[in-house]
């Protein structure tokens, strides 16, 4: 039972212009991710008995092709129980089968475990692989995953990464560039990133800042010119979970000391 990495071509505003659809297995095969098609994975998908399709989570860059391939492998699609209606919105396809975090999808190469790993989006899992975490938008082995307003949760991301951190996998399969082979370090690294972010947010708030563009302005030490509209989600996502946490007043329009 292997798993495969293939890079599709997706465009949607993905840094890498591409996303990692996997294998998991060689007969009864589950593919993970296809956010695109490519001939490669074409051949891949046709080289195998692919029985199943599933996404770590609903954005396009990670489902626009799982109709394709599931029309083409007859295969049985899955998507997250109780969000079948967004899946179905973004994948195009109704969903054959359910899951929730903790279950499993049963493959004639063993069962694939669903882990939950909220925060990128609201319904994120990853699966669980002897060989390693297919683990979608979670991690990424060089700068940083996004975690953005409205649909991102600071405190939800943090907690999936400190879970992917006590288990311990060999190594994680990321949505996007290569395979993560140092795990908890990589953890460590995003987790002290989104930290220092904050850090730097509540720092505004404390001098002044209210809104989410001066909270921005001042949160950032660099140029945001083609990137602003989603460091400002970034500060909003940042903004929620410190009003949550009740070190900040926030009311959706403007921030204030408590």
């Amino acid at each position: 039972m292997a798993v495969t990495g293939v890079g599709v071509d997706v465009g949607h505003g993905v840094p890498t212009g591409q996303t990692n659809a996997y294998l998991l297995g060689t007969d009864d095969a589950l593919l993970v991710d296809p956010g695109g098609r490519s001939q490669e994975l074409d051949r891949q998908v046709a080289e195998r008995s692919v029985s199943h399709v599933a996404v770590t989570h609903h954005h396009p860059d990670h489902c626009a092709a799982v109709a394709h391939y599931a029309d083409v492998t007859d295969a049985t699609v899955w998507a997250r129980r109780g969000r079948e209606a967004a899946f179905r919105e973004t994948a195009g396809i109704e969903p054959d089968r359910t899951f929730l975090g903790g279950e499993s999808i049963p493959t004639d190469d063993g069962a694939i475990g669903v882990l939950d790993t909220p925060g990128h989006a609201a319904e994120h899992v990853s699966f669980c692989h002897p060989d390693g975490l297919v683990c979608g938008d979670l991690a990424i082995a060089e700068g940083s995953v996004a975690v953005a307003a409205p649909e991102g949760d600071l405190r939800s991301y943090l907690s999936s990464l400190r879970r992917v951190h006590a288990g311990a996998p060999s190594r994680l399969f990321p949505g996007h560039g290569p395979v993560v082979t140092d795990v908890r370090g990589t953890c460590r690294r995003l987790v002290s990133h989104r930290l220092t972010r904050e850090r730097r947010v509540l720092a505004a708030v404390e001098r002044g800042a209210q809104t989410v563009s001066e909270v921005c302005d001042a949160a950032y030490e660099k140029d945001l010119t083609g990137v602003r509209e989603m460091a400002e989600a970034t500060v909003r996502a940042h903004l929620e979970k410190l009003a949550v946490e009740q070190r900040i007043e926030w009311d959706g329009h403007r921030a204030g000391p408590c």
